[in-house]
């Protein structure tokens, strides 16, 4: 496992709960604060969801194999997030892990 730093990582990927949110780090303010801003995630139509009868409504058996066209998108806001004892967060308590390539993920089971 590769030991990213605010320096060195290039995205900031957002956990919440079982989805994950695709940010690129705009600007490094400190070893400890860095300014996001969340990316344009559009499911690659290449690849769909196979949906069985299951679970409260539906079960997808193939959502470990979803894929994403991810891009910039310069409308969104930036936020900052810091370097906390729990790992880096934003003012909501959202929480973010930095990475060398941004990840998207739907939970189509939750």
């Amino acid at each position: 496992m590769i030991d990213l730093t605010a320096r060195t990582a290039k995205f900031a990927n957002n956990y919440g709960y079982s989805d994950v949110y695709p940010y690129e780090i705009v600007r490094v303010v400190s070893d400890k604060t860095l300014e996001v801003r969340e990316m344009k995630a559009i499911r690659d139509p290449n690849w769909k969801p196979e949906i069985i009868p299951g679970g409260f409504s539906g079960h997808c058996t193939n959502q470990d194999e979803q894929r994403w066209i991810i891009e910039s998108d310069f409308d969104r806001p930036v936020r900052r997030i810091r370097l906390g004892k729990k790992g880096w967060k934003d003012k909501y308590g959202s929480r973010f892990s930095l990475s060398e390539k941004p990840r998207k993920f739907h939970d189509y089971n939750f």
